[in-house]
């Protein structure tokens, strides 16, 4: 993880002409530089570390400078947007496995009383949020929900399925939708079915008191993964943020991290 929050000039380049400009006239001392403060965020989503913790020697501005900042960008959907244009950008690379995609949820323990927590079921009632998550054959991370801990996953399933916009990069109009969906028992539901059918994407479910379906597990494996690499940042294995649009904002910037990645080393692949 050393150094993992300097941000490229590569990545920097995608990320500026997102950013909404600073007002010209804005009164108090100069501001700390976007970059500074986005690698300051990043140092926070990578360690896990308290903002009040923020180390300021090393050039991020305070804590609060950088949760202000990520609460500006959050507001102004760049994080959503980027990670939209990495998922267009892996499309047009033929990255992205439209054949199938998962869904799942993911327990993580949560601060009491924010929106968005609630008594855990596995955690012994435990204060929790849910990550809700949609991801296509190899793992790439296509939308995430924050819900409380005690939302059943099937009533998230329906806004997994449509809260994403169309992915362009490829020749034609862009695509939403997948061929198959792979889910557990919990999202079992005759009215979802026939939901993502309606989508044109046949649902791979299996039933209730049934053996369930051979192979699938293997198959639904990659959401696994997927929630690994996502709760690998250490300030989304466990939600500390109160407001959750700040926590959201995380998750988003922390989705289009693992597709940058995933986009460069597929960049590397190809040049060897």
């Amino acid at each position: 993880m050393s150094k993992a929050w300097i941000v490229e000039d590569d990545l920097w380049d995608l990320i500026e002409p997102l950013l909404p400009p600073w007002p010209g006239k804005s009164p108090g001392p100069r501001p700390v530089p976007d970059r500074q403060c986005l690698q300051g965020i990043l140092f926070v989503l990578h360690t896990g570390i308290g903002w009040e913790d923020l180390p300021q020697e090393l050039g991020f501005g305070s804590g609060m400078t950088c949760w202000r900042r990520l609460k500006r960008w959050t507001d102004a959907g760049v994080f959503d947007q980027l990670h939209q244009i990495l998922l267009a950008r892996l499309n047009a690379a033929n990255r992205i496995d439209w054949s199938r995609a998962a869904m799942d949820g993911s327990h993580i323990d949560a601060k009491k009383g924010a929106p968005g927590t609630g008594p855990s079921p596995v955690n012994r009632g435990k204060p929790g949020s849910k990550h809700h998550l949609i991801c296509d054959g190899n793992g790439t991370p296509i939308y995430v929900l924050t819900s409380s801990a005690n939302v059943p996953d099937i009533s998230r399933a329906l806004d997994l399925l449509d809260g994403y916009p169309p992915i362009a990069g490829r020749r034609g109009r862009p695509r939403r939708r997948f061929t198959t969906l792979m889910a557990d028992k919990a999202y079992s539901s005759q009215a979802f079915r026939q939901a993502c059918r309606e989508r044109g994407t046949e649902p791979i479910i299996p039933k209730p008191r049934t053996s369930g379906i051979k192979g699938l597990g293997k198959l639904r494996y990659v959401v696994e993964q997927t929630f690994a690499l996502l709760h690998q940042f250490r300030r989304l294995a466990v939600r500390w943020e109160r407001h959750l649009d700040i926590h959201d904002g995380f998750v988003s910037l922390a989705c289009a991290l693992i597709c940058w990645r995933r986009l460069i080393n597929w960049t590397d692949q190809r040049s060897c």
